[in-house]
């Protein structure tokens, strides 16, 4: 056990196994004649003497020659301190080498004509695409949101068990988000009181996710074109660094919604969503249509929140809300 680590150790610095079996044996007969030391480690003449040659040039054994002086060892002190800077440079060499390697390889990648790095994907492969896409989240997980929406019955669950593993989410959503019919309540509220971090803005450019820094998703869905349950999956590049700068300056942009920790004491679900239908800037209309209410109710519930806040219009309503950790 002791000849194998003693192997190890003298092959980490450089020290070829010929030369190895030389220096044992130095170690176990020296003093002693270099023919003896030949002979010990079974080695040939002209193989011996590269060996020794090896252990000399290495600061381990000293200068002699056959037949006439007697061989030992030197302390090791000085000339494993040589090796170790020679291995240090012999690596830091293979690094600059495979590194300069691999970034050639990546120059010639991002500009190969048939480089893939954004990849389109549509119809029934979208579905499978996101759903992978949220398992395959560490980290973080960014978004913006808005119409059109299409059936993905898995998606909330998903957003769940992602939240669930402590994976970090933020979203925007965009102001017609918050008019579908029932997506409020049914998709966005209980992952707000899962632990996402949400915020609205009136329009949000581009319906985007990206996940961790490895890769984002883009859908290229718009109601007014010809264009339907498609979307781009980018790579890291140029495109990938831009589409996150947007979605950051998105955020900054918006209105927060708060979550769990912030509800105050006393106020329902329904007051809860009204306010943020209205910090979303949604029409009385759709407002009341989202809590089931008739106008006459909506403005009733709008004037008693304003007082509750000291209110006295609706934008003083939605920056006292906010303040008070009511959206």
């Amino acid at each position: 056990m002791a000849n194998a680590k003693l192997d190890e150790a003298l092959r980490m610095l450089g020290v070829g196994p010929a030369a190895g079996r030389v220096y044992r044996s130095l170690l176990e007969l020296a003093p002693a004649p270099l023919g003896e030391l030949r002979r010990a480690a079974g080695l040939e003449g002209t193989e011996f003497a590269a060996a020794y040659g090896e252990l000399v040039d290495a600061g381990l054994a000293g200068a002699a020659e056959e037949g006439a002086d007697v061989a030992a060892p030197v302390p090791p002190a000085a000339g494993l301190e040589i090796l170790a800077r020679r291995r240090a440079a012999e690596l830091e060499a293979s690094r600059i080498t495979v590194g300069g390697a691999f970034e050639s390889f990546r120059r010639r990648r991002l500009t190969a004509r048939d480089d893939h790095l954004v990849e389109v994907v549509t119809g029934d492969a979208v579905g499978p695409r996101l759903r992978q896409a949220w398992a395959s989240a560490r980290e973080q997980i960014r978004q913006l949101e808005s119409p059109p929406y299409f059936p993905q019955a898995e998606a909330l669950d998903d957003a769940l068990s992602t939240l669930a593993r402590g994976v970090t989410q933020r979203v925007v959503y965009s102001k017609a988000s918050l008019e579908v019919p029932g997506r409020l309540e049914a998709a966005i509220e209980p992952c707000i009181e899962a632990g996402e971090q949400a915020r609205v803005a009136p329009t949000v450019p581009v319906k985007l996710l990206i996940i961790d820094e490895a890769y984002a998703l883009v859908s290229l869905s718009i109601r007014e074109a010809d264009v339907h349950n498609t979307t781009l999956v980018v790579q890291p590049c140029g495109l990938l660094s831009a589409l996150v700068a947007l979605f950051e300056q998105t955020w900054q942009q918006a209105l927060p919604f708060h979550g769990r920790t912030t509800r105050p004491a006393g106020l329902p679900p329904a007051d809860r969503r009204l306010l943020r239908l209205l910090a979303g800037g949604a029409a009385d209309e759709v407002i009341a249509r989202e809590l089931g209410i008739s106008r006459r109710t909506f403005f009733r519930r709008l004037q008693i929140l304003m007082a509750r806040l000291g209110a006295e219009n609706r934008f003083q309503l939605a920056l006292q809300a906010q303040r008070n950790g009511w959206l």
